[in-house]
């Protein structure tokens, strides 16, 4: 009987090779009953940061099973192959022990055992090893919806010992809030590392920095409530600001995108300093 039946799957292997095929084909013929289904697979090539923060995002909504994600610039090297058991087994990650992982595990309450993969019973022989997806990691997600045991897979590890994400928080500089840009969407909105909180002094209509270059950001409830041609402030639907537009892209109008930095001010008389920095959470599920 089948322990798991979906496998949640996110790597950067786009879709124009046959890697993302070959990795389902896989999987249908290990396990043929397990649902993939696919988060993305446009992850930027060995961008392992912008991975782990999309594996957070979308960590408390996918099915429990097994996650399998895979951005592995070190592929082949001395970095672990691991499967993380989180929530008392309710769902188990496997990938690269790289930081990509870190994120999700945290969200969702944090590791409740891991191991490494080492063993060769459940993975495929290979004619090279630069393609874990397929040999290892596709293999390891399959079995374990079959049902084998994760201390099956090989030894036992320290989940503390594992390589931790890199998840970027505000700092108060001046007075002013330091923020970064976690991530653009493809419709060019620009998600801030801010909870909404952190700027709540700075009333309705905020100062931001970047570039050498200022704009006048206005909170609003909804991209559509944004005017023409004003710079909107927005919850998003992860809780957190993000800078945006009506109909138009963000990015491509303020010239900014992931990774930048953006300073938070607040205007004239309505200039307050701020004392409180509160890490992103992403909503952390309890």
């Amino acid at each position: 009987m089948s322990r798991f039946d979906t496998i949640s799957f996110l790597t950067d292997y786009g879709t124009t090779d046959e890697f993302v095929g070959v990795v389902h084909s896989v999987i249908r013929q290990l396990s043929p009953e397990v649902r993939v289904i696919d988060i993305t697979h446009e992850i930027p090539a060995h961008d392992v940061r912008h991975g782990g923060l999309t594996l957070a995002r979308a960590a408390q909504y996918l099915a429990p099973g097994v996650v399998l994600a895979v951005v592995d610039p070190g592929v082949a090297t001395a970095r672990k192959a691991i499967a993380v058991e989180v929530g008392d087994g309710e769902s188990i990650l496997v990938g690269p022990d790289n930081g990509l992982l870190a994120p999700a595990v945290a969200m969702v309450g944090g590791a409740t055992r891991a191991v490494e993969i080492t063993n060769p019973e459940f993975q495929l022989a290979a004619p090279g090893p630069t393609f874990a997806g397929r040999d290892v990691f596709g293999p390891a997600a399959a079995h374990l919806c079959n049902g084998i045991d994760l201390l099956e897979l090989g030894p036992e590890i320290d989940p503390a010992t594992l390589t931790p994400g890199m998840m970027p928080i505000t700092r108060i500089e001046d007075g002013n809030l330091v923020a970064e840009v976690l991530w653009t969407d493809r419709f060019g909105n620009l998600q801030l590392n801010v909870d909404p909180e952190e700027i709540s002094a700075l009333g309705d209509r905020v100062e931001l920095r970047f570039d050498g270059r200022a704009r006048t950001g206005v909170r609003h409830h909804t991209y559509a409530a944004i005017p023409t041609g004003e710079v909107g402030l927005v919850v998003d639907s992860y809780g957190l600001m993000s800078i945006a537009f009506d109909r138009n892209s963000a990015a491509d109008e303020l010239g900014i995108g992931t990774g930048d930095e953006v300073i938070l001010a607040g205007i004239g008389d309505e200039a307050r300093s701020l004392g409180v920095v509160t890490p992103v959470t992403l909503k952390e599920k309890p």
